[in-house]
């Protein structure tokens, strides 16, 4: 049958419940939050002579916990308004509405009684066919569904989000023994593409998949570094970003979770397994029981492994826990051999094998955790997963990792990574090594064009489920790269596609990847249908222009160096638009200054729903000099308003420009006017390419017709810049500026007005471009500005002069 989910009904309304909820919000879902009604009045409410059975009184407790969550960073909603897609109510006014839910939802506290009675007072309202879940995270869920009715149990499963669930991918599936197999079928799709997430088939085994091999992989670390007497920063230095792992490390990402949450899945998977040859891994170690004794709990609690306090100019400091003598200290400086041979490898996988070979402590702690979770993992088959993909996909989309666990003994080759094991003392699960003697030397291969796994049961290579909705360009350029350089690869997409993959230092886009654009667009125009640019980084599609250049030339007084320079990528954004083919742009994440500027110029922008979009030039003492600008003024003309409306509108943009403002969302981009109406939203990362590249097709074959230059962008000349001027000299005279703000902000404002022109009128895209390179130029002369960029450049930190 067609199941279409409208309406969710979400039971419990504390952190997580709240959160799915908003989550399901930002789809367009409706949902219905429910939770308990208070039973004692609280004093507040006393004093205002509230009885129990006022409504605020009732939705106390659910309008209190979404209150909390509206307001948390980082933000559970795409944008403020979908939070009027979640009704709020309790469970003895308003469980009767769930007859209407598509999906009921329990995210009640982890009590088997408590969810079991819950569950019991769903049936009375609960129409048949409609599907129930519970967000578990460890209670079996054969368990949870005993007694109920056989529809019930039928259409009953697990479904677990990790927190924060707009963030976190992972969605794992667990069935129950008497799930149909239909409704696991259609989760794992309605995960995958409408949730946007990692959708894994969990078996009902505790902690199911990730929690099972992350919180392993904590406990193993936190044993590891009490056998070698490491430091707290030293830890999270070595399992951070240098492997591929969030920069918080382990100790500073339990301060985040909470030690109180990872010592409880600890314990209960300490109780609840039998066949485990590693649990006793789960018996807390010394510094986690010494940690719950005192209370320290992380960032909850104000201290754990780190504490901030302030020194004493009131200046925020943030203390490490000293682990033999437990006392807070200043922060240590990590220095390690193998750690510096390793920044010479920017490429992941190739890291792995020199950090395993290092000689000091660093290599011992690898070979020690990274090894033994290869062991672990192993033997996890067929326990908890039937195949390695699935270990690898929970691992990374639960906890954050690059690569699998899995992916990472392949980069190491899998017969040296037994050899390795072995000097350990370490052993591997049977089937690793009957693989290997059956001739099978990785557990993952590419077979035309296709990413394959190792599975267990047939002995055989099989495809990846999901990824025939997937483009991936590290797969297709070892055999379809059209041309590349340093920066960039010009890749064949497949079915008249070509695509363009930046990939210099957080995707830049200096003179390689310009390059690199004007290079696409032409091949496309000779031999393809259309273009579309995108990439696969996890930090930024792209962080903008490289400013490395413009300063060295700035520093010397090479104007005319920074004009040509200027002019060759606003020729190059120029292009982009005006190009004979459509061209189509996947942003994700960071799509900053000119990695902003080459969506603005799409014919369609693909984003992910993640996308943190804005002109941010002023930062750095500039205005946006890619067309960014230009385009502003072009956008806002073309969608003017009598009278206000219109100078407001016009503002609006202007305050975004002047503000560095990024957007916290793709559907917030489009409150920005930075995504159109045409221009598409998706969930899931990992199908942004390939909707791209849909849509790139879609644009072809409906008769793509090249456009021609606009005369015809209506400015607003003095009269716009008046207000703008007034408004600046306020901000100024408030102190809310400096000196140089108001420099900026009234180069920007002539820019965007098309000048001072005597009345509001229409002008050349031509016109505009030069207005807004004569205003970068003539910053770029400026001492401020050069010490904006320059502080930029040496730490990253934006300074306000």
């Amino acid at each position: 049958m067609n199941r279409a989910i409208k309406k969710v009904a979400i039971l419990g309304s504390g952190i997580m419940g709240s959160r799915i909820a908003c989550h399901f919000a930002n789809i367009g879902v409706q949902v219905l939050l429910l939770d308990i009604a208070p039973q004692t009045l609280s004093p507040e409410e006393e004093a205002k002579g509230l009885r129990l059975e006022h409504p605020s009184v009732r939705n106390r407790i659910v309008n209190a916990a979404f209150q909390q969550t509206i307001k948390a960073k980082p933000a559970s909603l795409y944008a403020a308004g979908f939070a009027n897609n979640i009704k709020l109510g309790n469970f003895d006014d308003n469980l009767s509405e769930i007859s209407s839910a598509d999906w009921i939802m329990e995210v009640v506290v982890e009590n088997l009684a408590i969810k079991q009675s819950l569950y019991e007072k769903v049936e009375k309202f609960r129409t048949p066919g409609t599907l129930v879940t519970s967000n578990t995270s460890g209670i079996p869920i054969h368990l949870m569904s005993e007694g109920r009715s056989d529809d019930f149990q039928k259409h009953f499963c697990g479904t677990h989000f990790f927190n924060p669930p707009r963030y976190l991918r992972l969605f794992e599936v667990i069935p129950g023994p008497k799930t149909d197999k239909a409704i696991i079928e259609f989760l794992l799709g309605y995960g995958e593409t409408q949730l946007g997430k990692t959708a894994v088939l969990c078996k009902d085994t505790p902690a199911f998949i990730a929690n099972r091999i992350g919180v392993y992989s904590m406990m193993q670390t936190m044993k590891v570094v009490e056998e070698l007497g490491l430091t707290v920063e030293q830890v999270d230095k070595l399992t951070s970003k240098v492997v591929g792992r969030p920069k918080s490390g382990t100790f500073r990402l339990s301060d985040v979770v909470g030690l109180d949450t990872t010592v409880h899945v600890a314990n209960n998977l300490k109780a609840a397994l039998v066949n485990d040859e590693s649990k006793d891994i789960f018996n807390l170690p010394v510094m986690l029981q010494r940690l719950m004794e005192n209370k320290w709990l992380g960032d909850k609690t104000g201290q754990g492994f780190y504490k901030k306090t302030k020194d004493e100019k009131g200046k925020t400091v943030i203390l490490s826990l000293d682990l033999h003598t437990f006392e807070y200290r200043a922060a240590e400086r990590v220095n390690f051999e193998t750690l510096d041979r390793s920044k010479a490898i920017d490429n992941l996988a190739d890291r792995f094998a020199l950090l395993l070979a290092g000689k000091d402590l660093a290599g011992e702690f690898y070979r020690k955790t990274i090894l033994d979770g290869f062991r672990y993992a192993s033997n996890r088959i067929p326990e908890i997963a039937d195949d390695l993909v699935k270990i690898d996909q929970a691992i990374c989309a639960g906890f954050g990792w690059e690569m699998g666990i899995f992916e990472t003994w392949d980069a190491i080759g899998v017969v040296n990574g037994i050899e390795l094991m072995k000097a350990e003392g370490l052993t591997p699960a049977a089937w690793v090594t009957e693989m290997v003697a059956a001739g099978h030397t990785s557990f993952y291969q590419v077979e035309g064009g296709k990413r394959l796994f190792y599975d267990i049961a047939t002995k055989k290579y099989q495809a990846i489920a999901g990824a025939e909705k997937q483009i991936n360009l590290q797969i297709l350029k070892p055999t379809k790269t059209v041309s590349s350089n340093d920066d960039m690869h010009i890749v064949d997409l497949g079915d008249g596609i070509l695509g363009l993959e930046f990939h210099s230092k957080m995707n830049t886009m200096g003179q390689g990847v310009l390059e690199g654009i004007q290079e696409a667009i032409a091949t496309a125009e000779k031999d393809f249908q259309g273009l579309v640019i995108g990439n696969e980084s996890n930090e930024a599609f792209s962080a903008g222009a490289n400013l490395g250049m413009l300063f060295m030339f700035a520093m010397e007084q090479k104007f005319d160096d920074i004009n040509n320079m200027i002019a060759t990528f606003q020729e190059t954004m120029m292009r982009v638009r005006y190009s004979g083919i459509p061209v189509v742009v996947a942003p994700h994440t960071l799509a900053l200054g000119g990695g902003c500027e080459i969506n603005l110029h799409a014919d369609k922008i693909v984003a992910h729903a993640e996308l943190y979009m804005g002109l941010v030039e002023v930062g750095v003492g500039l205005i946006p000099a890619g067309g960014g600008t230009k385009e502003m003024a072009l956008r806002m003309g073309d969608a003017r308003r009598a009278g206000d409306v219109e100078l407001n509108r016009l503002q609006e943009a202007f305050m975004n420009i002047a503000t560095a403002r990024v957007s916290t969302s793709a559907h917030e981009s489009r409150e920005m006017n930075y995504l159109r109406a045409q221009d598409r939203i998706v969930l899931n990362r990992n199908q942004v390419i390939s909707e791209a590249k849909r849509e790139a097709l879609a644009l072809a074959d409906a008769g793509y017709v090249q456009k021609a230059r606009r005369n015809d962008v209506w400015v607003e000349g003095k009269q716009g810049l008046a207000l703008f001027k007034a408004g600046i000299q306020g901000m100024l005279m408030g102190r809310y500026i400096s000196e140089h703000d108001a420099l900026i902000a009234n180069k920007l404002a002539y820019a965007i007005c098309g000048g001072d022109l005597d009345a509001p009128q229409v002008v050349s895209e031509t016109y505009l471009l030069d207005l807004e390179r004569e205003a970068f130029l003539s910053l770029c002369g400026e001492k401020k500005t050069m010490d904006r960029i320059q502080s930029l450049l040496g730490g990253g930190k934006p300074l306000r002069n």
